[in-house]
């Protein structure tokens, strides 16, 4: 892997982290990926670390739902719930695939580049 396409990921894994929406599985794969690079475990933490992101992203589909459900309104608040999925429906009109929460932001960025990275 190239410094340029170790950095970007690196960058965007700590973005991961760091983001309030990610859950503690993707945290978790994104640490043992971080604490791999450069190791023998690098390529069998990567192909973890992709198949974690790539369960974990939430298809813009699956926002509009939840947030119109009765689960979204009990997690986010009714109020909360409604603009999340008003929001949802416009970046999909757009043409978003997937939620743009910093996690899920940062999963794409860092999905976008699976084909270098396995």
């Amino acid at each position: 892997m190239d410094k340029k396409l170790l950095d970007y990921v690196t960058d965007k894994t700590h973005d991961l982290i760091n983001a309030p929406s990610c859950c503690n599985e993707a945290k978790t794969a994104a640490q043992h990926w971080l604490t791999a690079v450069g190791t023998k475990q690098q390529t069998v933490e990567t192909q973890k670390y992709i198949a974690e992101l790539k369960a974990d992203i939430t298809p813009i589909n699956m926002l509009i739902a939840f947030a119109e459900s009765d689960e979204g309104a009990r997690l986010f608040g009714a109020d909360t719930a409604k603009n999340i999925a008003a929001h949802a429906r416009q970046i999909q009109s757009t043409g978003a695939k997937y939620c743009d929460c910093p996690a899920c932001t940062a999963a794409a960025a860092i999905l976008s580049k699976t084909n270098s990275l396995l």
